[in-house]
């Protein structure tokens, strides 16, 4: 193939158009668990966080319900993955051989929500939410409210499943309401998977009476905590905000540096073909969360 500007564009295009067709054809399962927070700054407040506003009976004027203080601020982040052709590739029409790499750059650029996501369930028993807790803790409170915990230490079974999912539905407001907590996903490692689906999907339990806790959650596999095999946890992903957040700054874009007078044509006769975003994700309300160690029996 000879080199020149109507046959590198045509080949950008080309790329463009197979990372495009990848990127729609990702499956990621962030969605599942996280709120999309479009993002217009270098980072964002999210003051909000921890009102749950509720209806009462009108009598004189309205009670306004204001935001509180808490400061809790998601920066965003710049992520990239880059491939490199060579010019001799490209002269010996070898450009087939790069189409593997340039859908790995969109399944890469699809999957980056999910670890972005996923991991941060893990670091919560660490990490601090709005509240100046850890996201899973044991001494949550809100204004004057009751003193909560969103954390637990058993190891994942159909009892502590069960007390997990009793204790998120106990959770109260700052007034002592009920909070309307139901969970609705259970995410687990991949060493606990088939634990997971005896817990969901199987009719009996252990002692042969059934199965109360059956089709009480949809049960989601994270490959990203696998580094963490013992530690589960359960959520509410029904309401308008879920439990984590993840902050959309600039979306994947497809770029390359293919011109005569780039450098790294130039100096080494190298086409580069990358994807690059702007985002980051964080903690929501640690109500909808419920997180065991797992590391008691």
């Amino acid at each position: 193939m000879i080199i020149n500007a109507t046959n590198l564009r045509s080949i950008y295009t080309g790329f463009k158009v197979i990372f495009n067709q990848a990127l729609q054809n990702a499956k990621p399962m962030w969605t599942k668990i996280a709120t999309l927070v479009p993002s217009t700054a270098r980072d964002e407040e999210y003051k909000w966080l921890g009102k749950f506003p509720r209806m009462r009976e009108w009598i004189g004027s309205r009670v306004l319900d204001n935001l509180a203080t808490h400061g809790y601020t998601i920066k965003n982040k710049s992520f990239e993955a880059t491939i490199a052709v060579d010019r001799d590739d490209i002269e010996d029409d070898q450009i087939g051989v790069y189409t593997p790499m340039i859908e790995g750059l969109a399944q890469s650029a699809a999957n980056h929500p999910d670890e972005l996501v996923f991991t941060l369930l893990p670091r919560g028993f660490t990490e601090k939410c709005y509240d100046g807790q850890y996201f899973f803790d044991e001494e949550h409170q809100d204004g004057d409210g009751p003193v909560q915990s969103n954390k637990g230490t058993k190891k994942l079974s159909s009892a502590s499943y069960s007390a997990a999912y009793a204790q998120m539905m106990s959770l109260k407001d700052e007034h002592g309401n009920p909070l309307s907590v139901t969970p609705t996903v259970l995410v687990v490692p991949p060493q606990l998977r088939e634990m997971g689906l005896k817990i969901l999907q199987a009719e009996t339990n252990e002692n042969g009476e059934t199965n109360v806790n059956r089709n009480s959650a949809e049960l989601l596999v994270a490959p990203w905590l696998a580094s963490d095999p013992n530690a589960w946890f359960l959520l509410d992903t029904s309401k308008p905000v879920k439990p984590i957040i993840f902050q959309e700054r600039k979306k994947p874009n497809f770029d390359a540096l293919d011109q005569p007078t780039d450098e790294n044509v130039f100096m080494k006769k190298q086409y580069i073909y990358g994807v690059d975003s702007r985002d980051n994700a964080g903690y929501g309300l640690w109500q909808l969360a419920y997180g065991s160690t797992g590391v008691d029996a």
